[in-house]
């Protein structure tokens, strides 16, 4: 696989994962969304989730099996978030390692072709997702209503390599999905 192939996600989401709805996970055949956690559902700052991340979570596990894997540490701060949303988790994930994807893929019981990796960080949510095969899915950082985002400086820098290195990573683009 060359660097512009497995930095480029299938789906650009244009704002957080509570965009991503019914309609496009079955538009993409998707049975299942392993889902990362820092910025990608929570703000990496908070410890507890929003009524309309419960809201998402409750619509779409009607439409595909949920898994979280995060590469945090914390084995409270993503239990506590897990349990709120009655979700499976891994910690410390190591993403782009792909081990604690493919233990949450064989706990799902899909095959890698019908499970989406989503979150919010190229070099490791995008690029672990496509290396295993998986369909990749972009999201803005999920922030606190009122709140600036911050810099984002690391986000931006992965945006530029990946740019350099042939991925397409703009805000109104998305990769038209391949069955």
């Amino acid at each position: 696989m060359i660097w512009s192939e497995i930095l480029q996600p299938d789906l650009i989401l244009h704002g957080p994962i509570l965009n991503l709805t019914p309609d496009i996970i079955q538009q993409y055949g998707l049975k299942g969304l392993i889902l990362d956690v820092d910025d990608t559902l929570v703000p990496i700052t908070a410890n507890s989730v929003s009524p309309e991340l419960e809201q998402w979570v409750m619509e779409i596990r009607q439409y595909a099996a949920l898994w979280l894997v995060s590469n945090n540490l914390s084995q409270p701060r993503i239990s506590s978030i897990a349990k709120s949303l009655n979700l499976p988790y891994y910690l410390g994930a190591a993403k782009p390692s792909r081990r604690k994807i493919r233990a949450a893929l064989q706990e799902m019981n899909l095959s890698v072709n019908q499970v989406a990796m989503v979150g919010d960080r190229l070099f490791t949510d995008v690029v672990a997702g496509n290396r295993l095969g998986m369909f990749t899915i972009l999201v803005e950082p999920m922030v606190h209503e009122g709140t600036v985002l911050r810099g984002y400086s690391i986000r931006n820098l992965e945006v530029w390599i990946s740019e350099i290195l042939g991925a397409s990573i703009r805000p109104k683009h998305t990769k038209v999905h391949k069955n």
